[in-house]
């Protein structure tokens, strides 16, 4: 808010940056080779309650991925994903906006169909985001049982246990089969350092609509890691992601309201703060819990290039 407690949103519109190179890179102008790809709503698998307490459940409007540790370490593989239905609606709606567009949801959401895209023009990615903070305690008294997540408040999560130092190896996304725990290659969990390795160049925009997302920690001269520095690594133009849990329902309102803005010609950014403006009005979503969670970095002009 501004001196006069009056929301910047309503006065600015903002685009971040990872670093002030990005700049340079926005001038570089690479043609998509695919139409857009909508992943969402994916079947993580059934799990037994004995194998949750032995980790944690990203449950339904929550994320934060506190995990108990095996021989001091952080183990991304006894993190269990819950169900988002909602986004199954978002991924319907988004068809009938983009009828051209591939459409992947429930036991097609794999991490093998992400890591096969071509530079397609718009990427959606609606599942369960994750960041395990790099930090380093003593153990609780009931760190053998984990942990279960399921709209917590942010203060409410202990501290991890351990350390992974690299943040694109403590940030990533849950996909098909998840909770399954293969030991195959597509284990359902695209970790930041994965996504980087994506074929993006020429991509559009990127849409996590997931909790988190745009999360990272920063580094001196390299810009913030995670993510949204990995998407960028990858090519993309432009990245939407949230900076903490953000609500299902929420989320598929404000996404759908986004995609109607570019749709009819508004920026990358502009058509954001159009939808955050909507939501800031109405009577369910005028908290900035609901509307204020999602930025855009990168690239703001409207899908044609226009600024």
């Amino acid at each position: 808010v501004d001196e006069n407690n009056r929301y910047l949103v309503t006065r600015y519109s903002f685009t971040y940056l990872t670093s002030g190179r990005d700049l340079l890179r926005l001038k570089e102008k690479i043609k998509s080779k695919q139409t857009a790809t909508v992943i969402a709503n994916p079947n993580y698998g059934a799990f037994e309650t004995a194998a949750v307490d032995r980790g944690l459940l990203i449950g339904k409007g929550s994320n934060k991925a506190t995990q108990t540790a095996s021989g001091g370490r952080m183990d991304i593989s006894r993190i269990y994903f819950g169900p988002l239905p909602a986004t199954q609606e978002e991924a319907q709606t988004l068809k009938r906006l983009f009828p051209h567009s591939v459409v992947l949801t429930k036991g097609e959401a794999t991490e093998t169909a992400l890591k096969q895209v071509n530079s397609p023009v718009i990427l959606h990615i609606a599942t369960h985001g994750f960041f395990l903070e790099d930090v380093q305690v003593k153990p609780a008294a009931d760190s053998g049982r984990g942990l279960l997540i399921s709209n917590l408040q942010p203060d409410q999560f202990p501290r991890p246990l351990g350390r992974i130092e690299n943040p694109l190896l403590r940030s990533g996304l849950g996909f098909a089969g998840a909770n399954l725990k293969s030991k195959r290659d597509d284990d359902g969990i695209l970790t930041a350092a994965e996504a980087s390795g994506l074929n993006l160049w020429g991509t559009k925009l990127v849409v996590l609509s997931a909790c988190d997302t745009g999360v990272g920690e920063v580094k001196n001269s390299e810009g913030v890691y995670g993510l949204r520095r990995a998407l960028v690594l990858a090519g993309s133009e432009t990245q939407v992601m949230s900076l903490w849990p953000v609500s299902d329902t929420g989320t598929r309102d404000l996404m759908i309201g986004y995609y109607k803005g570019l749709k009819a010609g508004l920026g990358r950014s502009a058509a954001l703060r159009d939808v955050q403006l909507r939501m800031l009005a109405s009577r369910n979503w005028s908290h900035p819990y609901f509307w204020a969670s999602f930025i855009q970095s990168g690239e703001w002009a409207n899908l044609n290039g226009r600024r």
